[in-house]
């Protein structure tokens, strides 16, 4: 557990017509129009694209061509284009990112977890990008915290990035015996992640290294490492053993055939046992090798079943399944490990249709059970001794809670996270024996933050097959006049069963502090309300996604929050394919429209099995060259379903080496949409030439990025004056 842990204590020559018509303006009190930028026009390059007697022809199909100088004259064209509009607006944006910069605590650090002979921790320095990961060793029989006792580095970024424009740590794992570490990092943003090693006491780095590796775990020998890597589209496919110091090619266990299937390694809790995760959007199959015996056969815990998904844990003899065979929001059972069934398993928590059984973490003597209710994370704890179990009590109307970094098996402590729209960060560790908490920290948030001054709520909208979807809120409470609307920002996301969590975000407080409201649509397609949500907005459902969105729209219209001129809607990722769906379905719905790293050319990304993610996601969005499945994803791909018309005023985010996401969605949908859109609202396009799909990797650069994002809004607003 301790990667995850370091990790989490701290994204044909061409030529280019510039049409002198475009009106794209950099804000409606505009100077001369001598000096109004000229929005670029990409050429047209017809190319016939239809399937199922479906005639499609994409006029920009060439911009895929990364290797094209047209193609990136065009991109810098789209960005100077950009950074021409922003221009008038620099000195507020400055001000803005100084604003939000003044509310972090730039040296800072995380609070130490123990495992085994050591404490670990983070610290970000002053004026560094990056964390620097550290440990202490732990003292006496007791092996308490000592923060006098001599600090070990075991990776800095900042020294690590020295001369690189990007710089992401994948994950990072301890040898057993505390002497080596693994890591891995990708330096371009494409996911590419080299796994190295070094010796922590000497800084020595060994004599290997492997590339595209996905995930990797120790055995408890402290000499063997296994790794899986990806393939050319990224997908894991492989699982190796490499023994270091051992001369000859590593041995290849495993490779996953399905196209369906990523692979994941991963180990229990109590770190018995090394878990192979195989699994599709729908279907889990794990193996599992005791980690003493890492030249032994991995062994299949439950054959693979279309539909059936599990995970595990171990505890004595048992594992601990939660799985979804009665019911899609799981239950868990018990089954001996040596021989693991569903046939006789002991069942310890039912399935519910009202509770999603989320995860699971064990200790010697307790478990802690995460749950979800009505949208709300529950942290329910089990006492194999006593038999008794009780809940971790929250009292927030809408928060967020869960396990935290928890790496020692043989401890009555539990460690969770907590944090809501009006209360930063928290870590709190948990007495599980005694049932009392202790508060260890709350990120601080400089400039005199009081979340007293901050309200948080949930209103519900009415979907159009009458289903209540949940929308969480925060404002200001002396900005806030109930039923006099006033400017709003409406996030929304909705795939991948992934819920959307109401949390902090202390760049946020520049929007609440000028009177916005924010509010995050908890629309289907996520998992915000358990599994049975997440089916409701997938495959042939999904365009549920997209009318629950807009009815949390409208709903905040009709109580009095907004108005249509004042609601500005943000997504990224799946949730910009979410943006491009409604601006298509609801144009007259909202003033602005920001997407980033956005998924728009759904047709032609799922018909094209070379890119990452294609053939894994035809279980989320369907396979275009099955016509039936087609035809519901022809009918709201953003980009096939640009129209004749006005449209709000957009602003799309990208980058350039995004595997997940590749640059030419936004690319192409923009260079369309300007030869369509019959209105003078700014249609920008930005683009990072130097990172991968979570933007800038350094934490100034990427606060910056905000501040762009919402200098864009603030300017829709009208709000660019200093906060009250």
């Amino acid at each position: 557990m301790l990667n995850r842990l370091l990790l989490r204590l701290l994204p044909h020559t061409l030529a280019l017509v510039f049409c002198a018509c475009a009106t794209d303006t950099p804000t409606p009190a505009a100077a001369d129009a001598a000096s109004t930028p000229v929005a670029p026009r990409a050429a047209r390059v017809p190319k016939d694209v239809s399937v199922h007697g479906d005639q499609r022809i994409d006029d920009y199909f060439w911009l895929r061509e990364r290797d094209n100088p047209e193609v990136l004259a065009y991109l810098r064209a789209e960005a100077a284009y950009t950074a021409a509009w922003f221009k008038p607006l620099d000195g507020f944006r400055e001000r803005l990112y100084q604003e939000m910069l003044g509310r972090v605590q730039q040296a800072d650090e995380a609070v130490p977890t123990r495992d085994g002979a050591h404490w670990y921790f983070s610290r970000t320095v002053e004026g560094g990008q990056y964390p620097v990961y550290l440990r202490r060793q732990a003292q006496g029989t007791q092996r308490r915290y000592d923060p006098q006792a001599p600090e070990q580095v075991l990776l800095d970024l900042n020294e690590m990035a020295r001369g690189r424009k990007f710089l992401a740590l994948g994950d990072m794992a301890v040898s057993p015996d505390g002497r080596l570490l693994a890591y891995s990092t990708d330096d371009t943003g494409a996911r590419d992640f080299l796994l190295q090693a070094k010796d922590i006491a000497t800084g020595q780095p060994l004599p290997w290294q492997r590339h595209k590796v996905s995930s990797f775990q120790w055995a408890l020998d402290n000499r063997t490492i296994f790794y899986t890597t990806d393939d050319d589209a990224k997908r894991s496919h492989r699982l190796w053993r490499h023994t270091l110091g051992q001369p000859g090619p590593d041995t290849l266990l495993y490779e996953e055939k399905d196209e369906l299937f990523d692979l994941q390694l991963s180990h229990t809790q109590d770190r018995r046992y090394l878990v192979l995760s195989s699994v599709s959007k729908d279907t889990t199959e794990l193996r599992v090798l005791d980690a003493a015996t890492p030249r032994a056969a991995w062994r299949t815990v439950l054959p693979r079943r279309t539909g059936r998904e599990y995970q595990l844990e171990h505890r004595n003899g048992l594992f601990y399944l939660l799985v979804n065979d009665t019911g899609r929001n799981f239950r868990l059972v018990s089954t001996p490990a040596a021989k693991p069934s569903l046939q006789g398993a002991r069942e310890l928590v039912a399935h519910r249709p009202d509770a999603m059984l989320e995860q699971l973490t064990m200790l010697r003597g307790h478990m802690v059970l995460q749950e979800r209710e009505e949208g709300s994370i529950k942290l329910r704890v089990f006492d194999f001794k006593s038999g008794r179990q009780h809940r971790i009590a929250f009292h927030e109307a809408v928060y967020t809670a869960s396990a935290s970094d928890n790496p020692e098996y043989d401890t009555d402590s539990f460690r969770f996270a907590f944090q809501s729209l009006t209360v930063p960060p928290s870590v709190y560790d948990y007495d599980l024996a005694r049932q009392t908490r202790t508060l260890r920290k709350v990120q601080p948030v400089l400039g005199g933050y009081d979340p007293a001054r901050y309200a948080s709520e949930r209103v519900w909208a009415t979907a159009t097959d009458g289903t209540r979807v949940p929308v969480s809120l925060v404002y200001r409470r002396d900005l806030r006049r109930p039923g006099v609307p006033q400017p709003t920002l409406l996030y929304g996301y909705g795939s991948y069963g992934l819920p959307m969590d109401p949390r902090f975000s202390s760049a946020r407080l520049s929007l609440l502090d000028r009177g916005v409201v924010f509010a995050i649509a908890h629309i289907r397609g996520g998992g915000d309300l358990g599994r049975a949500w997440y089916d409701a907005g997938k495959l042939e459902r999904k365009m549920t996604t997209f009318t629950d969105f807009i009815s949390a729209a409208e709903a905040l219209v009709q109580q009095g929050f907004t108005t249509p001129q004042q609601l500005i809607i943000q997504g990224g990722s799946a949730g910009g394919l979410l943006m491009g769906a409604v601006t298509n379905l609801r144009p007259d719905l909202f003033k602005a429209v920001v997407a980033e790293v956005p998924f728009l050319d759904v047709i032609n990304t799922m018909l094209d099995e070379t890119l990452p993610l294609t053939t894994g996601e035809f279980i989320e969005w369907g396979n275009p060259k099955i016509e039936s499945q087609y035809r519901w994803m022809r009918f709201y791909s953003p980009y096939d379903n640009l129209m004749p018309g006005a449209y709000p005023a957009m602003y799309l985010r990208t980058s350039f080496n995004d595997s997940q996401v590749p640059y030419w969605e936004p690319a192409k949908y923009v260079a369309k949409l300007r030869t369509l859109k019959t209105d003078t609202q700014p249609l920008l396009f930005d683009i990072n030439m130097d990172a991968g799909h979570g933007g800038a990797s350094g934490r100034f650069d990427a606060l910056k990025e905000r501040a762009q994002v919402y200098t864009f809004m603030l300017q829709q607003w009208g709000l660019t004056a200093a906060p009250n």
